[in-house]
């Protein structure tokens, strides 16, 4: 079998391409150590890229989803701040009901006018509430773009609109509250009874049995609620707990798909650098000098 002939041109040209070959992978290495990464372009490797990418697209796909759920939760803290004022209120409201049977018809008409003027107080504050806003968007008005929910009579202003929050892939949360579920619709809203109230104290006390059911009915309706917006809430913060636990996985696996092992990337330039100069050594006993001396 006839051999090939080596000569001195072939040996420098295999020589060239070797030791091109070793600067290029110290080349790779240094990079690796400035960045930190082992990726920085998709030809690096291509199915670590496609999976960084994915990860990144989770990522902030549940970003958003946390966001969300930072927003329902500003629009529910608002909402039950509110609700546990109104109830406060009715609570007033009840004692003097309580205070104005106490007096009855033979109570003085000043007695009853001051004490109507209470409720009327507590009616304005209860309308202030009804209109307690997020982001300046009215929390018991549905979709309205309106900065009320109720006006100064206590006629709603609103709308049956409702807002959500997507919070995950299968799961949206309203965030506004019914102003009609807590506060009552039309002529039978608390706003209404409270105006009542107030007529009875002054022309027909005996109406005030009556007017008493519809406070104890209008503090039920307001707990009731507490309760819906206490559950949202709660459902809230424990998907944006999840989605953000979630992106932590997501962090650590972006890491170990990206990210170089800092003490074997220094070990292994440090070996790469090494075999590098050895081979310099070698090349210069074989080649002519002046080659290696120009590498060099």
């Amino acid at each position: 079998m006839p051999g090939f002939r080596v000569t001195e041109r072939s040996m420098a040209s295999n020589t060239l391409a070797n030791l091109q070959v070793n600067l290029s992978r110290n080349q790779q290495l240094q990079e690796q150590l400035s960045s930190g990464k082992l990726i920085t372009k998709a030809s690096d490797s291509p199915g670590g890229a496609v999976i960084a990418m994915q990860h990144r697209a989770d990522m902030e796909t549940l970003n958003q989803y946390s966001r969300n759920a930072d927003d329902g939760i500003g629009w529910l803290n608002m909402a039950d701040t509110a609700l546990q004022s109104a109830s406060t209120q009715m609570n007033k409201a009840r004692e003097l009901v309580l205070s104005g049977l106490s007096s009855g018809a033979a109570g003085s008409a000043e007695a009853r006018e001051a004490i109507a003027l209470e409720v009327e107080n507590l009616r304005d504050s209860m309308i202030n509430l009804s209109n307690t806003t997020f982001l300046d968007r009215p929390v018991f008005g549905g979709s309205t773009p309106g900065a009320i929910a109720y006006d100064k009579n206590g006629d709603f202003q609103g709308d049956d609109g409702k807002i959500n929050r997507t919070i995950s892939g299968n799961a949206t949360v309203r965030v506004d509250t019914s102003g009609d579920d807590v506060f009552g619709a039309g002529n039978g809203n608390v706003f209404k009874l409270l105006g009542q109230i107030a007529d009875d104290l002054r022309n027909n006390p005996a109406g005030l049995q009556t007017d008493l059911a519809g406070v104890d009915t209008a503090q039920k309706r307001i707990q009731a609620g507490l309760s819906g917006v206490g559950s949202r809430s709660n459902q809230l913060s424990e998907m944006q707990q999840t989605a953000q636990n979630r992106v932590l996985d997501l962090r650590a696996q972006l890491s170990d798909v990206e990210d170089i092992d800092l003490p074997k990337t220094i070990t292994e330039l440090a070996l790469q650098q090494t075999a590098y100069q050895a081979a310099l050594a070698a090349t210069a006993k074989v080649i002519q000098p002046s080659l290696v001396d120009f590498l060099r």
